[in-house]
């Protein structure tokens, strides 16, 4: 009887755990279909709104939306906020303040395909290093294999299908701020899997929120005395609450649960599936045309992704 008992329980567990793996997939693919647009967005808007004011609406727009739902964690939560508010201030800073603020600082320069390959293509290889050196994750031979598979996809991508196109890739000004914004978010993804235990999401991401905006707030008063306010319309107004509500509220939500889920390098690979999600935004929004390479080039990165995640 005890035998069967324990069978049962081990199944029910298993079954569990596959039904958590299987969700943490759906948050991350959800999440970077949403936010292949941000890519777009930086590289749009760039003659008619400042990065850094940019950025700070995104995130005032975000800590306004979801201060309601977080206000009573807040108060509950406060001893524990006091007391890591060195862990808080770290995933601020490289979540909110920098990744972002360094996405379209780098739209100034270079184009939005340009932006979701590299940031894309850098960030997951970094996070998982990082995760192995400061969080002691295992990187098996399944996770490295998928982590190629989905590289050469990219590559693919970026290469337009001919290899001699890599060969003559030049950096520029915009590579090395979007360079930065991947490795700003590889800390971001390392450094949230230590989250508080006592901690709910929604606080989490409102403190966040909060302090990275602080953060931004002097640098936005600076560049509002440069250049100016924004032009208040439709369309200025649409663009920043896409940001602020589907890019932060929503996404990070979402894209923490998938941390939690299946843990900060695996989810991290999944960041490959924006560039590619970015391609076909480029068809229906941009009437770009889309072309055999961009269909290999999402089988790679499915394939690698699903190579990654294979237990055996």
């Amino acid at each position: 009887m005890g035998l069967i008992i324990f069978v049962t329980y081990s199944m029910d567990n298993t079954a569990h755990h596959q039904r958590q793996v299987f969700i943490g997939i759906g948050f991350a693919v959800l999440a970077t279909l949403i936010w292949s647009g941000n890519f777009i967005i930086a590289r749009g808007v760039i003659k008619t709104i400042q990065p850094v004011t940019l950025a700070f609406y995104r995130w005032v727009t975000a800590t306004i939306i979801i201060a309601p739902f977080a206000w009573k964690y807040f108060i509950a939560e406060i001893k524990v906020v006091k007391q890591r508010f060195l862990f808080f201030l770290l995933t601020a800073i490289t979540g909110v303040s920098m990744f972002n603020t360094f996405v379209y600082i780098a739209g100034h320069y270079s184009s939005a395909i340009n932006l979701a390959i590299l940031g894309t293509c850098s960030s997951p290889i970094m996070s998982v290093i990082l995760a192995r050196i400061f969080l002691k994750e295992r990187i098996p031979a399944l996770r490295i294999a998928g982590m190629i598979v989905c590289i050469c996809g990219i590559l693919l991508l970026l290469s337009k299908g001919n290899f001699h196109n890599l060969l003559s890739l030049k950096f520029t000004k915009g590579d090395w701020w979007i360079l930065a914004a991947a490795l700003s978010f590889a800390i971001y993804n390392t450094t949230v899997k230590k989250k508080p235990g006592g901690t709910h999401p929604v606080n989490f991401l409102f403190i966040v929120f909060l302090l990275g905006t602080i953060i931004l707030f002097p640098f936005y008063l600076s560049e509002l005395n440069q250049y100016g306010g924004i032009e208040i319309n439709v369309k200025n107004l649409s663009t920043i609450l896409y940001l602020g509500l589907g890019t932060s509220v929503i996404c990070f939500y979402i894209w923490n649960k998938a941390i939690g889920a299946l843990g900060s390098g695996r989810t991290a690979l999944f960041g490959n599936l924006i560039p590619v999600f970015s391609s076909i935004e480029a068809v229906l929004f941009l009437g770009e045309k889309i072309i055999p390479i961009h269909i290999i080039s999402f089988i790679l990165v499915v394939s690698g992704l699903v190579i990654a995640n294979l237990k055996k």
